[in-house]
Order: structure tokens, then sequence, then C-alpha cells
């Protein structure tokens, strides 16, 4: 057991579990929505590997397939109970208000929240992409059973990520990110950088300003013009470490109206990423936010996940990856003594030294 005495406090049990029933009725659902849409499941072998589609035939008569995810146990089940939800919702509205006045998380602003349900009912989330920043950190509390509402204050930011080669892969098209923007308010706009002209983000207009970003990892040389997400119809900022803060997401349910599927990153991985950016930020002013949030994430890891601090670090230091550890250890120094030494005995590094 680790000897840092600051980590979250623990939720009670009963809104843990009221977490786990969401989520578990928002993955249902996902589910059934495609079977209340008519159609067939069948399963695919793409490079060796099992997927599942919802194949329909149009009113053109021709037949499309509509991505669902690989195959997975737990998918198999769902698809084979396709349980009908329609009343469903209302239950879940009631278990995402118990879970906001209890204090799991704090519920995401009205208008953050409006976005990710629209890109969720949009398809975006389904096709892999990765809800990131502020946004998936609130999601963790729940996740991990512990209370993070006071840890970071959420911005009107929403950072949206998805792989090149998965939104090449998948074989399939949400609707255009402007249309599903519009749809939740006119005012969206698309925004190219200079000298370039696939948009990347998209902002409202007026006082009130919104912005949504989507990312994609850099590999290789630097580069800057924007790469495009086919799947999701929309340009994209390519970032550096981004590969290691999305490979192996991980379902979270948003508190926003009767709860919003998404993906966000595993909550080491967040972590490990954070110090990593805290060292490399051009604005010094967000350093101590990034630190805060890597620290309370690894104090509550340390309590209900410790190997994962570990494993997590690990691969950092994958092929390609010069120097990631070296990066993430100048930002971990920047946590309190007693944290540094708790996952340093989880790494391997030595304790430092008192002051003389």
């Amino acid at each position: 057991m680790s000897a840092y005495n600051s980590s979250p406090k623990p939720l009670p049990l009963v809104l843990q579990t009221a977490y786990a029933d969401l989520l578990d009725k928002l993955q249902d659902e996902a589910v059934a929505a495609h079977a209340r849409t008519g159609g067939t499941f069948v399963r695919k072998t793409v490079k060796d590997r099992l997927y599942w589609y919802l194949q329909q035939r149009g009113g053109d008569g021709k037949t499309r397939q509509t991505y669902v995810g690989p195959e997975t146990p737990d998918l198999l089940a769902r698809i084979t109970q396709q349980r009908d939800a329609a009343e469903g919702e209302r239950a879940r509205r009631d278990i995402v208000r118990a879970l906001v006045r209890g204090g799991a998380a704090p519920g995401v602003p009205a208008p953050v929240g409006r976005v990710l349900a629209a890109l969720a009912d949009s398809g975006a989330f389904r096709l892999r992409a990765v809800l990131v920043g502020t946004a998936a950190f609130l999601s963790y509390g729940p996740m991990l059973g512990v209370r993070l509402s006071g840890a970071a204050a959420m911005t009107e930011d929403i950072d949206v990520a998805q792989f090149r080669s998965i939104s090449l892969a998948v074989e399939d098209q949400a609707p255009p990110v402007l249309e599903t923007l519009q749809r939740v308010d006119p005012s969206f706009r698309a925004v190219a950088r200079p000298l370039h002209t696939l948009p990347d983000s998209y902002v409202t207009g007026g006082a009130a300003r919104l912005k949504v970003e989507f990312l994609t990892p850099m590999r290789g040389p630097d580069e800057d013009a924007p790469a495009p997400l086919p799947a999701l119809q929309t340009g994209s900022q390519p970032l550096r470490f981004l590969d290691y803060l999305i490979y192996q997401e991980r379902p979270a349910a948003v508190l926003h109206g009767a709860g919003v599927l998404v993906n966000v990153p595993d909550p080491a991985r967040f972590a490990w990423h954070k110090l990593m950016v805290s060292q490399l930020r051009r604005q010094p002013e967000k350093v101590p936010k990034d630190v805060l949030q890597a620290q309370l994430l690894l104090g509550a890891l340390l309590q209900q996940a410790p190997a994962d601090i570990g494993d997590m670090f690990e691969d950092l230091a994958s092929p390609g990856r010069k120097r990631w550890q070296d990066i993430a250890l100048r930002g971990l120094d920047r946590t309190p003594q007693a944290l540094r030494d708790a996952v340093g005995a989880l790494i391997g590094r030595p304790k430092a030294l008192p002051a003389s």
C-alpha cells in the first residue's frame, strides 16, 4: 500500500454503483439504438480481426453497413440482448442527477454537454473518436470511485482526437462535423489555420464562445498541415505524444442530460501525458493545471490501480519514443515529495535524498 496520504476521497459505494449502472445502461442503449433502426448485425474479418456492422437496405435498394465495433464478449452479449431501452432514458436522467447532487463529479456546462451529445448521436465516439482535455478529466472521478470535482474548472473548449489509421479503417462515416455542430448552435463556423483550407476546429459566435478542436497523433517528422479524418469528415491538428494518450481508450459517461457515452484515455496514460505536456507548454499559465490533474489522478490510482501507473510508464519507453520517460519524470518532480516517492517506488526510481 502506498504511503502517500493525500489521495482524493473515495465516493460512497452507492454513487460508485450508480455510475457503473449508468455506464452499463448507456452501452446497452448504444447497441439497442442500432437495432431500432432495423437491419441485421453482421460480422466481418478485417486483417485477421473480427468486427461487427449493422447491415441495412436503403430506399434505393442498396445495402449499407454501419460500423458497431470490434468483437468482444461484452459486445456479443449486448447484440444478443438487444434490449429495448426506450423507457430507460428517464432512468438514466435520474442517475445523472443523483451523481451530480452527490458530488460524484460536476455536470459539464450545458453548451458543452449538448455538443458532446450531438457528436455521440452522430456516431463520432462509436467510430473511435476520443474525448481528451478537461472534459475527459472530469469523467475520471466516478470512473475511479473518487471525488475530483474541485480539481479543474471546465473550460469552454472541447478536444476530440482520433487515429488517422482508424478513421480510414472503419469503413464508415459520421455526418460532416460542421453539419452536426450547427444543429446544436447555428452560429458554429469552421476555422482553418493560415495557409490551409481544411478546418480542424469550429467556434461559435457571440460572447459565449465555444471551441471544438479535432486532433490526431503526429508520427515521424514534424508536420503543420491539417490531417483529414475521413470517418469524422473533418480535418485535425497533428500533435506529438497523442498516440500514447489515446491508445486503448476506455468508455465513460459524461454527466449531462441522460448521460453521454464517450471514449476517454486510460486515466494512467492521461496522468503521464499531462506530466509530459506540462514540460513542453508554450503557455506557462496552464502548467499548474496540468500538474494538478496528473497529481490527483496518480493519487487516486495509487489506491485503486497502482499497477496501471507502472504499466503506462513502461509504455512511454516503447520504440520510437525517445526521452519520453525523462520528460514525464521532470513533470513528476513538480508534484509533492510524498507522491513522487510513492510513484517512484512503483517504477523503480530511487527516492530523492532529503535536503542537507
